[in-house]
């Protein structure tokens, strides 16, 4: 149980630096596509290399359960980054953040009628705890939110996509599937998903230059190949409501390495925010050590 729970914290934490690398992509004049294509190649590869290296019967599916892998590259990884970078066009990013981390919302509720997970006090006080501070770190309630449905729309879609992960995972890992399979066909289908919409054209860029080539090299395995083979990994041994906590560290990285890289200001509500995210992570491992 430590070793899965430690697997889901580190990749909570590897998420947390996508902002740093996103910026870094933004200068080299990448689009959303773009990003979303680059990620998810680099990562078929590592998984690629990954399945040759240690099992190769692992890239055998059965094609009846190729929902469970559209479920993960297409439904969830590809719409959610859509989602996520559409509803920071149209309101504040911290409003986009907190519908974002309305995910653990659904994991539980999801998880409940389809895996049987029990909804328990230490549970509902964890999840209260880790929306709450990621509310505060991502700064509620700062600057003028300028809503729209069609925000709201994206915001909660992309909540939902993120939440739909943990559950099409489930029901891979349930078929008997290895996290390493889950990975690469999600990342296989993700990279053919982002090919048909365009992002392409980013190659050139991404492989103009050193500089260039390490950036999407480093962004494509810090944030999505390792984060997603800790995570599903992790998802073994974790049930997915606290699995989707557990993860809430990420909005608590990027507050921090927005501190240390890029020189931003910890205000009193981040602090907070942060302190609350501990404490959610904290009671359910607690639970979780008890189980």
């Amino acid at each position: 149980m430590k070793k899965h729970f430690a697997a889901i914290l580190v990749a909570g934490i590897l998420w947390g630096t996508t902002g740093v690398f996103r910026r870094l992509l933004d200068t080299m004049g990448l689009s959303t596509m773009g990003v979303v294509f680059i990620r998810s190649l680099i990562a078929l590869i590592c998984f690629t290399v990954t399945l040759l290296i240690t099992d190769r019967n692992a890239f055998k599916i059965k094609l009846k359960d190729l929902w469970c892998f559209i479920g993960t590259g297409l439904v969830s990884f590809l719409f959610f980054t859509l989602c996520y970078f559409k509803a920071m066009t149209l309101m504040s990013l911290s409003t986009a953040a907190i519908l974002l981390y309305s995910a653990p919302c659904f994991v539980i509720l999801i998880s409940v009628p389809c895996f049987h997970e029990k909804i328990n006090v230490p549970k509902i006080v964890a999840l209260v705890l880790a929306f709450a501070g990621c509310c505060l770190v991502s700064g509620i309630g700062s600057g003028e939110n300028h809503l729209s449905v069609l925000g709201i729309l994206c915001g909660l879609g992309s909540g939902i996509c993120y939440a739909l992960y943990s559950i099409f995972s489930r029901f891979a890992l349930n078929r008997g599937y290895s996290s390493l399979t889950i990975n690469f066909y999600t990342s296989l289908l993700a990279t053919a998903g982002a090919l048909c919409l365009g992002g392409w054209q980013s190659l050139p860029v991404c492989f103009s230059g050193s500089n260039e080539i390490l950036v999407s090299l480093s962004t494509g395995i810090v944030t999505c190949f390792l984060p997603y083979m800790f995570y599903t990994f992790g998802l073994t041994g974790v049930e997915n409501g606290k699995a989707s906590i557990i993860a809430s560290i990420e909005p608590v990285v990027a507050t921090l390495m927005g501190i240390l890289i890029f020189g931003e200001s910890l205000t009193f509500m981040s602090a907070a925010g942060v302190v609350l995210v501990l404490s959610a992570i904290v009671v359910t491992n607690l639970r979780s050590s008890k189980d």
